[in-house]
């Protein structure tokens, strides 16, 4: 049996990562995803790319898909647009309005085209407001939702982008993988497609977690001091390290100490301890030989002494964890049931025996690059198992197949590849 999705079939407008990663979601789950993009390829293809028309993004973002390489200006495009459409249940867009329109790939043409489609669409902003209409990536919208201030990393005086992981774009992608689910649910239940909008904004907004929530009688008060105070320094140049002092979310990040979840370096590397609970918190105290006064009732952890107090405690618990090697202090943890592991880097997870275990390094065979490690499918269905084992399209790989597919001649076919139209 196939994936959730088997026989679902999906067009992919999409470029970059956010719309291609729910693409390549979609496509673990056994739906067919047919990825349109210029006869020059998209542009992530291009991006510090290893061949003339591959790089580490693209197939990161888009394993599992179809190629179809199309010139939409071209009226012989829009021709076999307008006979894949019908076949078609989800199609996946983040172009700006105008530029849907005028390439016919926006939901008023499509859905006339064919009224159960579901139509799935990626902005920067949302398609309301003064924002509507502008470009947004990962880092603009960092620092626009609030998450680079939240973050406090400055450099020079400049806050600094999260850079490690494209937090904001992997967020959208498994967002609109989920509205897709659910619209196809909706239609089974309807018969009606209908349109979905997602955003990087409300994405940034959703990883912001507890500090994009006001409790009016808690919050107000100290929301209308800082929002007066970091426009006053604004008003003054003052520093960027001043105004964030006068944020509480982002205040919030810099704890007065913490010992309980963080990284410590034992003797000779560093691990990280993680203690969310009350239980857990006070196992880690008893290893460790400590008591914390901040967790019994009517601790201010606000008042001069308890900052120092504090403060002192975290400096005995990292000298503690100095005078152990990594291995003993994971095992002691372990034994005790309290959340710890190894600092890591990347190169040791390919051979992993815990991620190859479960399935979540898979090696695929690309057409040009070859062997191919990667990510695997990251969720298991008992009954339609996820399939994570087909490479990201070559260039025009499968414009052939798909375009005789629709019942195009080969004669038409070679005509268009030999006039640009398609690869």
């Amino acid at each position: 049996m196939g994936g959730p999705l088997q026989d679902v079939k999906v067009v992919d407008f999409t470029e970059i990562i956010a719309g291609p990663l729910a693409g390549r979601l979609l496509a673990d789950m056994g739906a067919d995803v047919i990825k349109i993009e210029p006869p020059w390829g998209e542009p992530w293809r291009t991006q510090q790319r290893f061949t003339p028309t591959e790089s580490r993004g693209f197939m990161e973002y888009n394993r599992g898909k179809r190629s179809l390489p199309l010139d939409l200006t071209k009226p012989e495009a829009q021709e076999i647009i307008r006979r894949l459409v019908p076949e078609t249940d989800v199609v996946l867009v983040n172009f700006r309005p105008d530029v849907a329109a005028k390439l016919g790939v926006d939901y008023d043409t499509l859905k006339e085209i064919n009224p159960r489609l579901v139509y799935c669409e990626i902005t920067a902003y949302g398609r309301e407001g003064p924002d509507s209409h502008r470009p947004g990536y990962d880092m603009v919208l960092q620092a626009m939702s609030g998450l680079m201030a939240c973050e406090t990393k400055i450099e020079n005086g400049v806050p600094q982008q999260i850079w490690a992981s494209p937090l904001i774009d992997t967020t959208t992608g498994f967002c609109l993988a989920w509205c897709v689910c659910g619209a196809l649910y909706s239609r089974e239940r309807t018969g009606k497609g209908q349109k979905v909008e997602t955003s990087l904004l409300g994405s940034s907004l959703a990883l912001l977690g507890t500090r994009f929530l006001q409790v009016e009688y808690l919050d107000r008060d100290n929301r209308i001091k800082a929002l007066d105070d970091i426009q006053e320094k604004r008003s003054q140049s003052a520093d960027y390290d001043e105004m964030l002092a006068a944020s509480p979310s982002s205040r919030r990040q810099r704890h007065h100490a913490n010992i309980y979840y963080r990284v410590y370096l034992s003797s000779d590397l560093p691990i990280s301890v993680g203690c969310l609970s009350d239980p857990l918190r006070r196992r880690l105290l008893d290893v460790l030989g400590l008591t914390d006064q901040a967790l019994e009732p009517g601790w201010d952890a606000n008042k001069p002494e308890s900052i120092e107090y504090s403060r002192n405690l975290e400096a005995e618990a990292e000298k503690l964890f100095r005078q152990k090697p990594s291995a003993e202090w994971l095992a002691i943890l372990e034994e005790r049931g309290i959340p710890a592991g190894p600092v890591r880097f990347v190169e040791e997870l390919f051979e992993d025996p815990q991620i190859k275990a479960n399935g979540l390094v898979t090696e695929v065979q690309h057409k040009e690059a070859g062997a191919v490690k990667m990510i695997g499918a990251v969720a298991k269905f008992g009954e339609t198992p996820m399939d994570a084992s087909t490479p990201s399209p070559a260039l025009g790989q499968h414009s052939s197949e798909i375009l005789a597919g629709l019942g195009f001649p080969s004669e038409d076919i070679k005509r268009w590849k030999e006039a640009g139209i398609l690869v």
